[in-house]
């Protein structure tokens, strides 16, 4: 009896292992699609759009820009009336401006939509990861029960076993 009760712990414990095993191996799984994703192929014009979009979003442009700006305002006010290819008002820099932001605008929003679709795949891909944290968390409050509910079990099969051999010892020692 006693064999048959270790030899039922032994199985206990080798389900348990394997259970263990088999859920280290789907997390290693996850755990490798996360961390190296499928790399993005970007076409000619996607790059381009997003370095149109980094340099357009950044100071250096800003400044560039202001200093060019600055410095054909002050060609154009300084230089002799012959020299001048834009008097005041500045009618071609308006409309080199408006040139400027018209092409700009659609290839930064062309950038910010992939983006914002990396970003969606990115919570998918969170939402999807928590989602099966919460599945493991539940699966292991059912694995805990079970085993709750196995452990009580034997125990109770193992104080039976005790009861009748200390049942067994006093009858002995009655006689």
């Amino acid at each position: 009896m006693i064999n048959e009760l270790l030899h039922t712990n032994d199985n206990s414990l080798r389900k348990l292992h394997d259970i263990v095993e088999s859920t280290m191996r789907e997390e290693d799984l996850i755990v490798q699609n996360l961390l190296h994703p499928p790399e993005e192929i970007l076409t000619r014009g996607q790059r381009i759009s997003d370095k149109v979009a980094r340099f357009g979003g950044s100071w250096a442009f800003i400044i560039s820009f202001g200093v060019l700006l600055f410095a054909w305002v002050l060609f154009n006010s300084v230089s002799p009336s012959k020299d001048v290819f834009d008097p005041y008002p500045y009618i071609l820099m308006n409309l080199i401006l408006s040139c400027i932001a018209a092409l700009q605008a659609p290839i930064i929003m062309m950038s910010q939509n992939r983006k914002e679709e990396k970003d969606r795949q990115r919570a998918e891909n969170d939402y999807l990861v928590n989602l099966k944290a919460e599945l493991e968390v539940r699966n292991l409050h059912r694995k805990i029960d079970l085993l709750m509910e196995e452990q009580i079990s034997r125990l109770v099969e193992t104080q039976d076993l005790q009861m009748r051999l200390l049942e067994e010892l006093v009858a002995r020692k009655k006689t």
